[in-house]
């Protein structure tokens, strides 16, 4: 379980730096997995951003091919890389050991493969695959539109309702079983739903589906993300979470955290102006962030969070 706690203001010995305002983000991905470049030149970018804590998130090395996850050789050097990270900036920034970790029941998770046994900073639990094909291939969601509907009609004989209630139930699984400190990009499953092209989000059996995942997650103390490269990556009007979920989270108080999902080092705080404000206007009133080495809820504008 995590520890959350009230914002410690002494903990930040750079506070006035920065008018007493600034920015964070734990869901980064680096040219580890599939982000563009070294992680220094993601740190460097947090520092001119004002930023105060910063955390690398890279994709999980899973026990098959792929090719946005951290390969296994390589693993061990993206640990080292941010640790010594970590060291040559601990006066500028504080930044984080983190990853993403994938949730496939069995298969991937944070107790299997070369992550088992690993202490990190924090890591964010995220489902990006949902079943498999007849040849055992596991469906990534979040590959193409193309790929996305070739698994929806293959597996699912084109029946969103039951995928999504697969997507859904293995969300609650990896919140019970891994125990995540933040859940990754929560209704991922609607990814290439623009237009209701597959279904209404206003339709009671999706919001039911919705409704017992954010059960397990209110139970669990877990941080949900509000990851906006939807709408900075793909022109999405929509957040994930979408502004209904949103309102729910606010209504019963399960804290949540903005985080860009960045890719490059000018994503870090991408859309973040454009989040607050519809945060706040969803009745948000706390951002959390990992700052001094807890978890700490800030006030914040849409120009950052307050000390």
């Amino acid at each position: 379980m995590i520890e959350l706690c009230l914002i410690d203001h002494s903990s930040l010995s750079w506070q006035a730096n920065f008018d007493n305002m600034f920015w964070t983000n734990y869901h980064s991905h680096t040219h580890y997995c599939d982000g563009s470049t070294h992680p220094e030149n993601y740190v460097l970018s947090a520092i001119e951003s004002g930023m105060v804590a910063y955390g690398f998130s890279a994709h999980a090395p899973v026990s098959f091919p792929t090719d946005w996850c951290v390969a296994d050789d390589e693993f061990d050097a993206y640990i080292k890389e941010i640790q010594l990270l970590k060291g040559k900036y601990k006066d500028k920034i504080e930044i984080y050991q983190g990853l993403e970790i994938d949730y496939i029941p069995g298969v991937a998770g944070r107790r299997m493969h070369l992550v088992n046994k690993l202490e990190l900073d924090f890591f964010i639990g995220s489902v990006h695959f949902v079943d498999s094909f007849e040849d055992g291939v596991h469906w990534n969601i979040d590959h193409s539109r193309e790929y996305f509907e070739k698994g929806l009609f293959e597996i699912f004989g084109g029946n969103f309702k039951t995928a999504s209630e697969k997507f859904y139930e293995i969300s609650k699984q990896m919140i019970v079983n891994d125990k995540p400190n933040i859940i990754g990009h929560l209704d991922k499953i609607k990814m290439y739903n623009s237009g209701g092209r597959y279904f209404n989000e206003d339709e009671k059996w999706y919001r039911d589906q919705v409704e017992a995942v954010l059960k397990s997650i209110k139970a669990s103390r877990a941080i949900v993300e509000i990851n906006t490269r939807g709408y900075y990556r793909y022109n999405q009007e929509e957040l994930y979470p979408s502004w209904w979920i949103i309102k729910r989270l606010a209504e019963e108080k399960i804290p949540v955290m903005l985080n860009s999902d960045s890719h490059s080092p000018d994503e870090l705080t991408a859309g973040f102006a454009y989040a607050a404000n519809i945060l706040k206007d969803a009745g948000i009133r706390e951002l959390w962030a990992l700052v001094g080495n807890k978890w700490k809820a800030f006030d914040y504008s849409y120009e950052g969070l307050i000390l």
